[in-house]
């Protein structure tokens, strides 16, 4: 009986694109945040000097600015993939859901 309830959800047009979309959404965004991160940690270990220089006349170095940048492109990033999980996402899973649940009623009738 669960083996059938499996199968029907693999073979659920909802569930192939659900997987193949969130799939590739994901990996775009971790590249992203990859490229961020290790962009700012590259830029730390290899332009120190670019880094420690001053923003204008003041004391703030570009550090600063960059790190609040990595941040605040994380929390982008969050709000972005929560926003389709919520909208999209979510949508195609109550879909198979329901698929399941009108198939497994087929079953028992």
């Amino acid at each position: 009986m669960e083996d059938d309830i499996v199968q029907r959800v693999k073979s659920d047009p909802n569930y192939q694109k659900l997987v193949r979309t969130r799939s590739s959404y994901g990996w775009m965004l971790t590249w992203a945040v990859m490229i961020v991160y290790y962009g700012f940690t590259l830029l730390n270990a290899f332009d120190k000097g670019f880094m420690a220089s001053k923003i204008g006349s003041g004391v703030m170095s570009w550090a600063v600015p960059l790190g609040l940048f990595v941040i605040l492109f994380t929390i982008a990033i969050t709000g972005m993939y929560v926003r389709r999980a919520n909208n999209e996402f979510d949508a195609l899973t109550e879909a198979i859901q329901r698929n399941a649940a009108a198939g497994k009623e087929k079953v028992r009738a």
